[in-house]
């Protein structure tokens, strides 16, 4: 009976992680770079709320 070939093994587990971990970075990547829905950065959530709190004053 031949003995299995664990180096492979893992070679090839290496390979699928970070075959897997690149197309994540892709995906996520592709989206951040896409324009958004609403017309509005990130940024402009949390505008409101800071203004609310200088009127306070």
């Amino acid at each position: 009976m031949a003995k299995p070939n664990f180096q492979f093994e893992k070679r090839k587990k290496e390979l699928e992680k970070k075959a897997k971990k690149e197309e994540k970075l892709k995906r996520k990547l592709e989206k951040g770079s896409a324009p958004r829905d609403e017309g509005q950065p990130a940024d402009a959530a949390d505008q409101p709320a800071a203004d609310a709190e200088k009127s306070g004053d």
